[in-house]
This record gives C-alpha cells, sequence and structure tokens, in this order.
C-alpha cells in the first residue's frame, strides 16, 4: 500500500481554456436534463470550494519542502485554473431562469464557516473533499457514456478537471500527514474519519438539494426533483452508488490515496491533455 504519492506521479498544472457556449443548453448532457443538473451543481461549489482548498494547503507551505512543496505549490496552480474554467461555466447558466445567485451565497456563508474553523479544520475538509472528487474522476475517466451527446469542450472540462483530480489526489492528503507527523496514529485516524463523516453528509445533501433546485425551476415538481436526483446519484448511472468501495477505503486506518493505484489510467488521459497543448482562444 502507499505511504506517500508515488516519486513518478508529476502534479502539472496545464492553462486550458474551454468554451462555455454548451453549458447554456438546459440539458447540455445528451438531453438529461436531471444529469445537466447535477453536473452544473457540482460546477457550482467548485469555485470557492476550490479556493479553500488552495489555502488549506497554502497554510503550510512553510513546513513542506522537497517534492511535497513542488507537488504542493502545483496542486494550488491546478486548482486556481479549475476554479476559473468552473466560474466561467457557472457565468453561462441562465440566472434569471435559475437560481445560481442563491446557491453561491449559501456556498460562500459555508466556506466563510469552514475557514473560521483555522488551519487544521480546513486541511482535513481538503483531504476529505479531494477523496470525494477522486472517487467522481475515476468515474468520468473510466466511463465516457456519462458524456454521451454532451458538447465536446464540455466533455473535455470535466474530463480535464478529472485527470488533473487524480494527479493530485495525494497531495492535500500527504500534507495532512506531514504537518501531523507529531500525532498519535489513533487521534490522525479520528480526525480524517469523523471529518469525512461530516463533510459526508453536507457534500451529498447539498449536491442533491442544488441540482434539485435547477430541476424545480425548470418546472419539476419538488419531489419528482428530488427522486430524479437520488436516482441518478445512487441509481443509474449511479455517479455515487458506483465509488462506495473506494469511499469506504478511506476508514482504513492506514489509508491513502494512491492505494488505489491508477497511474496506467492517468497516463493515458496526459496524452489528451499535454502541458503543451496549444491555449484555446
Amino acid at each position: 500500500m502507499a505511504v506517500t504519492t508515488p516519486q513518478d506521479v508529476a502534479v502539472t498544472p496545464r492553462d486550458l481554456h474551454f468554451s462555455m457556449e454548451g453549458a447554456s443548453d438546459r440539458a447540455w448532457l445528451g438531453g438529461d436534463p436531471v444529469g445537466t443538473a447535477v453536473f452544473n451543481a457540482l460546477s457550482l461549489t467548485f469555485p470557492d470550494g476550490e479556493r479553500l482548498f488552495m489555502d488549506a494547503v497554502r497554510n503550510y507551505r512553510p513546513k513542506l519542502s522537497g517534492k511535497l512543496l513542488a507537488d504542493a505549490n502545483a496542486f494550488i496552480t491546478q486548482e486556481a485554473i479549475h476554479s476559473r474554467e468552473h466560474v466561467g461555466l457557472n457565468g453561462s447558466l441562465d440566472r434569471n431562469r435559475y437560481p445560481v445567485a442563491e446557491i453561491e451565497d449559501e456556498l460562500k456563508r459555508r466556506m466563510v464557516m469552514a475557514r473560521g474553523r483555522g488551519p487544521i479544520a480546513m486541511l482535513s475538509i481538503t483531504i476529505a473533499l479531494e477523496h470525494f472528487t477522486a472517487m467522481m474522476a475515476d468515474r468520468f475517466l473510466e466511463d465516457s457514456a456519462i458524456f454521451a451527446g454532451a458538447p465536446e469542450d464540455m466533455v473535455r472540462l470535466w474530463q480535464w478537471h478529472a485527470m488533473e483530480e487524480t494527479e493530485h489526489k495525494g497531495v492535500a492528503f500527504d500534507v495532512f500527514r506531514e504537518i501531523s507527523k507529531d500525532w498519535s496514529p489513533l487521534t490522525r485516524y479520528r480526525v480524517r474519519a469523523r471529518v469525512m463523516l461530516l463533510v459526508t453528509l453536507m457534500f451529498t445533501r447539498n449536491i442533491t438539494r442544488f441540482a434539485a433546485k435547477l430541476l424545480i425551476a425548470d418546472g419539476m415538481k419538488p419531489l419528482t426533483a428530488y427522486a430524479r436526483v437520488l436516482g441518478y446519484l445512487f441509481g443509474k448511472p449511479g455517479l455515487f452508488r458506483k465509488s462506495w468501495g473506494a469511499y469506504f477505503d478511506w476508514f482504513r486506518p492506514n489509508f491513502h490515496p494512491w492505494d488505489h493505484d491508477n497511474r496506467a489510467v492517468l497516463e493515458a488521459w496526459r496524452q489528451a491533455f499535454t502541458p503543451s497543448q496549444p491555449v484555446a482562444a
């Protein structure tokens, strides 16, 4: 099992831009309004969430050195670019039709609360949410059918994001291990297990609520909207359901994100998003 991120995993920021024209379609995900709402809800959480991740890792850069410091710097740059692109996607949503401002305001309030708990709490929340993003990234990279019928740039946006989330999935976790190296193993385990339980409740609830709000704005009845979103997440295609094995791995005392070693999949996707790829206008 992995103890830290493998030495041959390089975290490489790619300054890519994507056309967001397709995001204005009410059912850009292959004509599926429910899947579209789920992905739009995810995108709405990313900008403020990723800024929290960046600051959580940035807080501890003075305590890092060597490859971990380089990876932390690259992690921050990757997350900044992810945030920028999702701001663009979110800006393409019809704010007169959808409660985008309401959702963004709620997320900002939640981020203020998270920051108010201090640097350790911020980092603990980050590693738990990074585990969720790594689990979803597996689905996005391994099951291209999820994006069937979506505009090419929207597909590439989500696959690029997933590829870089996979690339840096162990960075914040390694920072957490470094800054908690003087803790007892039991204390470290209790902190990350407790935070993961809280993050699981909040993250799954928020994505469900936000996606349902978007569907209700399109005229779907509230109970139907919630049922359809839960079906998408936990039924078919099972965006969350298919990741439960990886999710429960978190609760092994010696868990590390790279215990799930998908470097072969990562390397294949790197060829599609090389750092030297021209940035689109």
